[in-house]
């Protein structure tokens, strides 16, 4: 497996074994955790947002 632009690129699918399955299975696992970490904050970050656009527009 190497590294092309931050993605994780199977070089040689002859090569493609269990560990490196439960490699990308976890990276996946941490990515999806991070995504709805990401979903959860999200009415927050609106939130604030549309605040910040009602202090400028009083501006």
């Amino acid at each position: 497996m190497s590294t092309t632009g931050g993605e994780d690129v199977v070089e040689d699918q002859i090569h493609f074994s269990s560990a490196s399955a439960q490699i990308l299975i976890s990276e996946l696992l941490v990515r999806n955790r991070e995504l709805e970490k990401m979903k959860e904050n999200m009415p927050d970050l609106q939130n604030r947002v549309i605040n910040i656009i009602n202090i400028l527009a009083k501006i």
